[in-house]
């Protein structure tokens, strides 16, 4: 359990992560603050650079057993502020605003608790994942070869979802975040003199027919396996000008599904729509994904122990509001382990994540702690 002065040491410890935001591939000081911290616990093990800035503490007990992975996110959001806590980020226009600074604070109070009451077999792994907000941070640490020193049999993670009550956990088996993806897709004609726009090749027609065209590949819905939704979020056809009839459109689409071969899918089915429409009007067409995000599917076995910890430790528990159609790179972990995503309330009427007035309650450091502790006390003994 944590004592008061615990809970006192990390507060302030969050606090300061709060202060000194760093977005996705840059959290280089945030890393080194976590290294620094992990020090004091005495692990195993603790490898760096994973993934980018990725950092995994290992916690080996010495006696065979499965391991057990808890990850949590360095990154911030390339947003300003404005809660006006005494905390509030010293970094012009970056801001944790997604909680990811008591996401971090979580595992090392867990940390705590492990050091000084070490588990009875296997090994746990502290994993700080760099780059969860872009959507590439998962991949690039399971990608990278340190992982395989790791190799989890299981994976959880904690993450603050405003709209349930305080303290109270979301979770069930299957679906819990959306596949996600953003393809930007470039026309490209030639330029003309707006009083002779059949000297070149303009984009506009192409555009006005792909946007719509997009959109009916996915037009939401139930959020059951047959989810599909692409959202138009920016579109922009030459230049302000009245002068010249345009060479350039661009088109950015958020393509979501409940799974990945969906995605694929949709995908593929864009590209093609944007390639005809492109080759209708003699126009060149290039693509580029951002921010590509695998769906997060939650192991049956693997919620069934949270959902049972979570009873022992008397912490409520239901699957309301799942699954979401918001993405969370956590899914990769999914990929080798048995793997389970829990969503924990801040509050009903908590300010939303991403926006500037939010700020992580400290008070859910604790509770996170215990959950996790008593999962890997579980598994582990």
């Amino acid at each position: 359990m944590l004592s008061k002065s615990d809970l006192v040491e990390l507060t302030a410890f969050r606090r300061d992560l709060h202060r000194r935001p760093e977005i996705s591939g840059e959290e280089a000081e945030t890393a080194q603050t976590i290294v620094a911290a992990l020090r004091d616990l005495n692990p195993t093990e603790v490898l760096t650079d994973i993934g980018g800035h990725g950092v995994a503490a290992i916690f080996d007990s010495g006696v065979d057993g499965p391991t057990v992975l808890f990850r949590a996110e360095l990154d911030a959001l390339p947003i300003p502020e404005e809660t006006g806590v005494a905390w509030a980020s010293e970094i012009a226009g970056k801001g944790h605003l997604c909680g990811h600074d008591g996401h971090m604070t979580m595992l090392l109070a867990l940390g705590r608790l492990v050091a000084r009451n070490p588990v009875a077999s296997g090994r746990i792994v502290l994993m700080f994942q760099p780059a969860e907000e872009d959507g590439s941070g998962a991949r690039a640490v399971v990608a990278d070869p340190a992982f395989a020193k790791l190799a989890p049999d299981w994976a959880f993670a904690i993450h603050n979802e405003p709209g349930r009550a305080f303290g109270h956990v979301s979770t069930r088996a299957g679906l819990i975040n959306c596949a996600s993806q953003g393809l930007a897709i470039q026309l490209t004609g030639k330029t003309a003199h707006a009083a002779e726009p059949e000297a070149g090749r303009s984009p506009a027609l192409a555009m006005a027919a792909l946007i719509p065209a997009l959109g009916q590949l996915g037009t939401g819905g139930a959020l059951d396996e047959s989810f599909r939704l692409v959202t138009i979020t920016h579109a922009v056809l030459g230049e302000p000008t009245f002068g010249i009839a345009p060479a350039l459109a661009t088109i950015y689409a958020t393509i979501r599904a409940a799974d990945d071969s969906a995605m694929d899918e949709m995908v593929q089915s864009a590209r093609r729509l944007a390639t005809n429409a492109a080759d209708q009007s003699g126009l060149a067409v290039s693509f580029a994904d951002h921010d590509v995000f695998a769906a997060s599917i939650n192991d049956a076995t693997a919620a069934k122990v949270a959902q049972d910890a979570m009873t022992t430790i008397g912490v409520s528990h239901s699957e309301a509001g799942l699954p979401m159609r918001a993405s969370e790179d956590f899914g990769v972990f999914g990929w080798g382990a048995k793997a389970a995503m829990l969503c924990l309330g801040p509050g009903e009427d908590y300010a939303a994540l991403h926006n500037p007035d939010y700020d992580f309650p400290d008070d859910l450091i604790p509770i996170g702690a215990a959950i996790f502790e008593r999962i890997a006390r579980d598994l582990l003994g």
